[in-house]
């Protein structure tokens, strides 16, 4: 087995590092320095046409999409560790559904928010209206996920999943980078805390 992790610090790279860590399998990982350059090297485009990070490699075959590599982790490293729920079961229903809603509904109402209120985007194309309507959405997509963690502890279900390394990362970051207070919301507040008292968290970067 030859798994390699192309990344970049702070980044959606983050929670894939959590969860190879928790999974517990061996892998090199390869930090890159996005202001050099270094995604366009060969290496890396030889495996993600795109030139960017995360970029996993396994066994000689090139992924990427942060969230595609959840479900690679998951299924090939994860079912025997209890890390992630047999093909075809109810839980595995759940933890793809909270996966891509993670990665699609949550991650665009966050990317309208940062796009339109962080001075690394140039003053002239934010919008306040734009930046409030991802709020609002953002707000709408917390009680709906509020709601669901009502009546049980984790996304799909009794058990930790690596589904849930990947929502609770971009919940924690977004808490803090966003502004959104997590006290409105007591039940995802207490599913992240959960979620971040894991030994493996102090492997994300």
């Amino acid at each position: 087995m030859s798994l390699t992790l192309y990344y970049a610090p702070m980044s959606s790279a983050s929670p894939i590092l959590w969860a190879l860590a928790e999974l517990g399998v061996p892998y090199e990982g390869i930090e890159i320095d996005l202001k050099a350059g270094d995604q366009k090297q060969p290496a890396l485009l030889a495996h993600n046409p795109m030139g960017q990070v995360p970029t996993l490699v396994d066994d000689g075959q090139g992924m990427f999409e942060s969230s595609a590599f959840i479900v690679h982790l998951g299924q090939k490293y994860g079912v025997e560790r209890g890390l992630w729920p047999a093909v075809g079961s109810p839980e595995h229903m759940l933890a793809l559904t909270w996966l891509a809603w993670s990665a699609v509904t949550l991650g665009s109402s966050l990317r309208l928010i940062m796009l339109n209120t962080q001075d690394w985007w140039p003053a002239e194309l934010r919008s306040e209206g734009q930046a409030a309507k991802g709020r609002e959405q953002l707000d709408m997509q917390m009680t709906a996920l509020d709601g669901h963690l009502a009546t049980r502890p984790y996304l799909a279900g009794e058990r930790f999943t690596l589904a849930d390394a990947y929502a609770a990362a971009a919940i924690g970051w977004a808490s803090s980078l966003v502004g959104f207070d997590l006290a409105s919301t007591p039940n995802v507040g207490a599913w992240v805390k959960r979620c971040m008292s894991r030994e493996a968290v102090k492997h994300m970067r």
